[in-house]
């Protein structure tokens, strides 16, 4: 949308936070997760030792491990069937787990060499605890932080495109300003 925007004699004004907001999927993002890093990739770890730790609570089937990640993470995380079901093969492999057929269905248990695999993890977070960048209950606080980028991001647009020259100034004054003390947040302990 603003690919060839050329910048002034001033720099390239508001264009860098243009496409960042285009990233984003528009300024206020189609909901939950759409933050960057909400859905940051997993490591094959993470899918193993998630669905490690919910076979040893009952057995399932890999979209009922799908939907129980989604459910556990509130959203935040959104494991695919081509990581789960590789997973689910490697584990099988490795014998780890069993897969019996049940309503059409293949349903996975662990094994005993699985339920000693999945005791590793006990006392340890679990990957769907560690959702996104910010911790805690990942889709609550992740949407509200996402949501006040959103809200900033659409009034610095609107100064941007509507705002006298003097009033671009004062915003950019401010974000700059706001830049350093989120920058500041950071560096403290």
């Amino acid at each position: 949308m603003y690919r060839h925007h050329h910048p002034g004699p001033k720099g390239p004004g508001f264009q860098p936070l243009f496409d960042m907001a285009a990233r984003w999927e528009g300024f206020a993002g189609p909901g939950p997760g759409s933050f960057p890093g909400a859905g940051r990739a997993r490591r094959r770890g993470d899918v193993r030792s998630a669905i490690l730790r919910l076979l040893a609570e009952e057995p399932m089937h890999g979209y009922q491990i799908i939907r129980e990640l989604s459910d556990r993470s509130e959203g935040a995380w959104k494991a695919s069937a081509g990581s789960v079901y590789p997973t689910l093969q490697m584990l099988a492999d490795e014998g780890l787990v069993d897969a019996e057929e049940s309503g059409g269905k293949k349903v996975y248990h662990l094994t005993d060499a699985g339920r000693t695999a999945a005791a590793e993890y006990e006392g340890k977070r679990a990957p769907w605890e560690d959702t996104g960048p910010l911790g805690g209950s990942p889709a609550a606080a992740l949407n509200e932080y996402r949501q006040a980028a959103a809200h900033l991001a659409q009034a610095v647009f609107q100064v941007g495109t509507t705002g006298s020259e003097a009033q671009r100034a004062a915003a950019q004054e401010i974000m700059e300003s706001a830049r350093k003390q989120l920058y500041g947040i950071l560096s403290q302990d």
